[in-house]
């Protein structure tokens, strides 16, 4: 099978397509022949050499995969050979063949595509998970969206249309603006002209916002604690503020770890305020929690409440095309690698 091998610490130059021998699937999991990967930040920063879960060097990385199950494991009668699956995977997901737990192999719905059913796990498990059971928006909360026009960050726009009366702001380039209008945003703010605290509080009249979904990290993880409200919830699920470059940044690195907060149970006391944080990654464990909101998600799905914006589909050979896209900030929503 091919597989994209990240070959070393540095820019998109270290991806590699390589041969390799086909996985075999043990007891409990069945083999998917991938149509479609999902590419996500977290690669970026493995790539980096910046992402601490990531195994090491030279691997494969990868999530999430949609594709058709082709052989099983000991044990395994469900999902069948020949159905048609999405799956997350604690890496390996960027090749044409990988094996899964059975019980991660869930069965799409028909209308929904391989490139789609790439783009939905991650992302939407990641915004799902932050905005209701870690932050728990409820009816006419003011949500602040960082990112927005990005996977999570479009995900996180769809899901919060589905609780009455929340009103979002998001961060992003003007160019994208009118995406994520579409998607439900409210007030799209221009990250590279404005300064996005001074507008979130014009807009709120000086009282900030009940929910801040920040993966960016740094000091705009101090300035989302700012504008929160009493009571309000900062939920960080990511660092992308370390990646400024195609290779890493020793200087942008130490520079953003300084300006990271500090909390104490004392100071969140008095704030009124609560900090979180969302890594699915280490989340893998927890399979009940998982499958119950990825079920939940797939159902929004099959509602018509969500539906997964893939911007552009690579092929593996031009990996390094879909890193430097990403890294850019030029999509609006998902990218995807396909076989």
């Amino acid at each position: 099978m091919k597989a994209i091998w990240i070959t070393r610490a540095g820019g998109p130059e270290v991806l590699e397509v390589r041969d390799g021998p086909d996985p075999v699937p043990r007891a409990g999991e069945v083999r998917v022949r991938v149509r479609a990967a999902g590419l996500n930040f977290a690669d970026i920063m493995a790539r980096l050499g910046l992402y601490p879960d990531a195994p090491k060097l030279p691997a494969v990385v990868g999530y999430e995969v949609a594709g058709v199950v082709d052989a099983l494991g000991p044990g395994v009668t469900t999902p069948e050979v020949g159905t048609r699956v999405l799956g997350m995977t604690r890496f390996g997901g960027q090749a044409e063949l990988v094996c899964v737990p059975a019980v991660q192999a869930v069965p799409m719905p028909e209308a929904m595509s391989f490139e789609e059913g790439a783009a939905l796990p991650v992302n939407y498990l990641t915004a799902y998970h932050a905005l209701f059971r870690v932050a728990a928006v409820r009816p006419r909360e003011k949500v602040l969206v960082h990112m927005a026009a990005g996977g999570v960050g479009l995900a996180a726009l769809q899901l919060c249309r589905t609780v009455e009366g929340v009103e979002t702001f998001g961060t992003a380039s003007a160019s994208k603006h009118g995406a994520v209008r579409e998607q439900g945003c409210q007030h799209p703010i221009d990250y590279r002209t404005q300064d996005y605290e001074a507008e979130v509080r014009r807009l709120t009249g000086g009282r900030g916002v009940d929910v801040v979904l920040d993966p960016l990290g740094g000091k705009d993880w101090r300035k989302g604690y700012r504008l929160l409200r009493p009571a309000g919830r900062l939920v960080a699920y990511g660092f992308a503020n370390l990646a400024s470059g195609e290779k890493r940044d020793y200087l942008r690195l130490a520079q953003e770890m300084v300006q990271v907060p500090i909390h104490t149970p004392l100071g969140l006391m008095n704030d009124n305020r609560a900090v979180a944080g969302v890594n699915i990654g280490h989340l893998w464990g927890e399979v009940e929690m998982l499958s119950e909101e990825l079920s939940t998600i797939v159902a929004l799905y099959q509602r018509g409440a969500i539906k997964p914006h893939v911007d552009v589909s690579f092929p593996f050979a031009r990996a390094a095309d879909a890193h430097r896209h990403i890294q850019s900030r030029r999509n609006v929503g998902k990218v995807v690698l396909v076989p």
